[in-house]
C-alpha cells in the first residue's frame, strides 16, 4: 500500500450521484485494512454529506460538488464540498433531529459523528459548505495503537 494516496472527483448534485461517491469512497478506503462494517460507516457517512449538500445546499437545484479524498498514514480522511447556500447554525444544524426541510429525519450529522472518528464542518452563507471527515481502520486506532 502507498503511504499516501488521494481522489478528487468533481459531479452534479443529482440523487443518482450521491449511489456512486459512496461505491467511490468505499473503493478508494479499501487500500487500508478496515472491517465490512467500517467500510459500511464510510459509505453511510459519505451518502450522508453528499445528500446534505444536494438536498441542503443546492435545495436539489443543479449544482456541483466535490468530493476529495486521502489517505496519509493510514488514516482515511473525506472531504465533502459545495458552493451552495451554506449554513447558517452548524452546531444547530449538528443537534439530533435538527432539519430545515419538512420530511427529512435530521440525522445527516449524527450519524457522520457516530459512523467517523472526526468531523469538522466550515460554511459560509451565500458561499456554500466543507464537510470533512477522518477513520482510522479499526485495526490501529489513535488511542492505544491496538486493535
Amino acid at each position: 500500500m502507498a503511504e499516501s494516496n488521494y481522489i478528487k472527483v468533481e459531479f452534479p448534485s443529482l440523487p443518482e450521484n450521491v449511489g456512486f461517491s459512496r461505491a467511490l469512497v468505499s473503493a478508494f478506503a479499501s487500500q487500508l485494512d478496515f472491517t465490512l462494517p467500517e467500510l459500511d460507516e464510510i459509505r453511510t457517512a459519505t451518502s450522508e454529506a453528499v445528500s446534505n449538500a444536494i438536498i441542503h445546499g443546492y435545495e436539489n437545484a443543479q449544482g456541483v460538488v466535490t468530493l476529495e479524498a486521502d489517505i496519509k498514514s493510514g488514516v482515511l480522511t473525506v472531504k465533502i464540498i459545495d458552493q451552495g447556500k451554506g449554513i447558517e447554525d452548524i452546531a444547530a444544524a449538528k443537534a439530533v433531529q435538527y432539519t430545515t426541510r419538512p420530511g427529512r429525519y435530521g440525522l445527516g450529522f449524527t450519524f457522520m459523528e457516530a459512523f467517523m472518528d472526526s468531523l469538522h464542518v466550515e460554511s459560509s452563507l451565500g458561499e456554500g459548505t466543507s464537510v470533512t471527515m477522518t477513520k482510522h481502520p479499526e485495526t490501529v486506532r489513535p488511542e492505544t495503537g491496538t486493535a
